[in-house]
């Protein structure tokens, strides 16, 4: 990732109003004081094209046969990327609590498979995805991200970059000062459980 992607990136979500700042629950059901809505930046059709060529550019040098992105959040940057690669773009969805392709979409046995999520906080939905891939064949050829706000480094088991990386602070429920004060949450991811 160049300086200058880094910049656009962030200047993308912040002309968005992707950024913002409060008390919230995330998908991790960890909580921030900050939380980077993507669908706002992905919302603007140039915005999310940009984005995708960017993204695909970190892995042009990774053979990539597949796109796969966990649902909801991964699926719009996952199809730019795609496209920005000519490769196809699936979407795995949870179905009885666990992440699954529908759909009729299938991964081939020993395609390469990048793996495609908006914001990466713990990695746990990426995670998820990567073990329906294997499962169907697939080869995890790498992990990309808009944003990486987690807080500590994770070998995910496969290349993963993004093009922008920002330490957002994140607490356990039990931990939160924010929960502690009385500020009332927001749950503004895919899952609202």
């Amino acid at each position: 990732m160049t300086t200058g992607t880094v910049e656009r990136t962030l200047e993308l979500l912040a002309e968005s109003g992707a950024l913002l700042k409060g008390h919230f629950k995330l998908s991790s059901g960890r909580h921030s004081n900050e939380y980077c809505q993507c669908a706002r930046v992905l919302a603007h059709p140039d915005a999310a094209e940009e984005l995708g060529r960017m993204l695909a550019g970190l892995f042009l040098d990774d053979d990539v046969d597949l796109v796969v992105s966990p649902a909801l959040g991964g699926i719009v940057i996952g199809h730019e990327v795609a496209r920005a690669l000519g490769v196809r773009a699936l979407f795995a969805e949870r179905e009885g609590g666990k992440m699954t392709l529908r759909r009729g979409f299938a991964v081939r046995e020993s395609e390469r498979v990048l793996i495609v999520e908006d914001v990466r906080t713990t990695g746990g939905s990426v995670l998820e995805v990567a073990e329906v891939v294997r499962a169907a064949g697939g080869v995890v050829a790498g992990f990309g991200f808009i944003l990486d706000r987690s807080q500590e480094e994770r070998d995910l088991g496969a290349p993963a970059r993004a093009l922008a990386r920002r330490r957002m602070e994140s607490h356990e429920p039990e931990q939160c000062p924010l929960c502690g004060s009385g500020v009332p949450i927001q749950k503004p991811g895919s899952r609202q459980g």
